[in-house]
């Protein structure tokens, strides 16, 4: 049974800086594509950024780009997301996913969530 427990979630202020980390068990991640997803009150869970697998090719959705960035760390089973610039949109509960193999997007395990609030 995997397991991903997400943390670094808080609430700052516009244009400050986060890092989630999500820290896998139960397996490597090794083999396996991850995502972080979020979802604001009132709306659908939304992809923001993944790494693939094979190959470690990065992927953002548009409202992210420039200020996000993905990275994982295989020795310690770890995929983070650094997110500079934050708005007040990127408010939500952002969602960590492991997929297996090259399924995309990853969806075969998911975190329980940290809740980022950005607000003046």
């Amino acid at each position: 049974q995997v397991q991903l427990v997400e943390s670094g979630g808080g609430l700052v202020q516009p244009g400050d800086s986060l890092r989630l980390s999500c820290v896998a068990s139960g397996r490597s991640l090794s083999g396996c594509g991850m995502a972080w997803f979020r979802q604001a009150p009132g709306k659908e869970r939304e992809f923001v950024s993944g790494i693939r697998w094979p190959g470690g090719s990065t992927v953002y959705t548009n409202s992210v780009k420039g200020r996000f960035t993905i990275s994982r760390d295989n020795a310690k089973n770890t995929v983070y997301l650094q997110m500079n610039n934050l708005k007040p949109e990127d408010t939500a509960v952002y969602y960590c996913a492991v997929g297996v193999g090259t399924r995309w997007p990853p969806g075969d395990y998911w975190g329980q969530g940290t809740q980022v609030t950005v607000s003046s």
